[in-house]
């Protein structure tokens, strides 16, 4: 195998993660970029926590997700970078977001549960939308009278609040001031579940939430 100095090992790792369309894994950096050069696995971990270090200060950091190792800007520079375009970012409604919640947190679960808990049903645009974004997919079937769909978190779902793995969500500790279970899930928005653990909306009743949803959610029901 040839071989590569630490420096040019460096090069080639951030180089590589820069220019990926999508993130990438220790392992697929040793088939694509690494193949053929004489690198452990040990050395390829060293030299990625190496480069977050080496970002940690700047606007522009290295990343684990779910799917792999990205760049990324800082959360709290959002504001500014959002003018670069002109398109709004997707907002979520409450019902969506407290159906998200309850998913990523109760696991698998049946969409009769999730309505069981937060005491509305749900619509099945909700439902559509958060599987069209990959937030979302059926992982099997409950063994009981009718066999509903079991639904799960995706690494997409990770990815896009840039968390490696479902235990980086707030604990049951960052939600011991609020009273009400469905609310107290509603944490995601568009930044890190951290960031997001300090932005919990004051709770509503589920009257008033039917009047908060976007166009593209059905009016839910109260059962």
């Amino acid at each position: 195998m040839a071989k590569i100095s630490r420096v040019q090992l460096k090069q080639l790792v951030e180089a590589a993660i820069f220019v990926a369309d999508t993130p990438l894994t220790s392992e697929q950096l040793q088939l694509t970029v690494l193949e053929g050069l004489a690198v452990s696995k040990t050395m390829l971990t060293e030299v990625l926590k190496e480069l977050q270090i080496d970002y940690q200060a700047r606007g522009i950091q290295l990343q684990e997700v779910a799917s792999g190792y990205r760049f990324q800007s800082v959360d709290s520079l959002s504001p500014w970078l959002s003018k670069l375009w002109q398109e709004q970012a997707p907002r979520y409604s409450r019902a969506m977001l407290e159906t998200l919640s309850l998913i990523a947190y109760r696991q698998p679960i049946t969409r009769g549960e999730i309505e069981d808990v937060r005491g509305v049903s749900v619509s099945s645009q909700i439902m559509k939308t958060l599987s069209e974004r990959g937030f979302i997919k059926v992982v099997g079937h409950k063994e009981v009278p009718g066999r509903p769909s079991l639904y799960a978190t995706t690494k997409g779902f990770l990815d896009y609040f840039s968390l490696k793995s479902l235990s980086e969500l707030p604990s049951a500790d960052d939600f011991a001031s609020v009273q009400d279970v469905p609310n107290a899930l509603n944490i995601f928005s568009p930044m890190s579940a951290e960031s997001a653990a300090e932005n919990i909306p004051p709770v509503q009743s589920a009257e008033s939430e039917t009047t908060s949803l976007t166009q593209a959610d059905e009016p839910e029901q109260l059962h």
